[in-house]
């Protein structure tokens, strides 16, 4: 009687053409989502801070709209300002949203066309390999 043991492997590797771009592109669009975003968030919150009139002495107000007041320069005297007892509409920090915004999602449209590779047809390689072993049954098993 023969004992057979057969032993059969089977490898499949897929290999995408150009995903090293198509990551790049998507982590950088990603990136500039996160910047915008982050500006978009404290200069809202600088609308908020103004129209609760928060006391511009406090550090925290201080820290944002130092770091505002940079972004909003070219919004400044755009629109008027209305103000009543110390709380403030500030139009042009909603303006300024707006206008980033769309910058936004204009620099992330760019980086689409200038960088992004569609993905083309996956390329797959089989390895197969096959080992057979065979035992005489008249000698002992090990």
């Amino acid at each position: 009687m023969s004992n057979e043991n057969r032993m059969t492997e089977t490898r499949s590797v897929q290999r995408e053409p150009e995903r090293e771009k198509r990551i790049f592109t998507f982590k950088a669009t990603q990136l500039v989502w996160l910047l915008f975003g982050i500006l978009e968030a404290l200069i809202a919150l600088r609308f908020v801070l103004k129209l609760i009139a928060a006391n511009p002495d406090s550090p925290i107000a201080a820290l944002i709209y130092g770091f505002t007041d940079l972004f909003l320069l070219p919004f400044k005297g755009l629109t008027a300002t209305p103000a009543a007892g110390g709380m403030v509409l500030e139009l042009s920090s909603l303006i300024a949203l707006v206008i980033y915004a769309l910058i936004a999602w204009a620099v992330e449209r760019l980086i689409w066309v200038i960088f992004y590779r569609p993905q083309g047809a996956v390329e797959q390689v089989t390895q197969t390999t096959s080992s057979e072993q065979h035992t005489d049954p008249q000698q002992p098993p090990k």
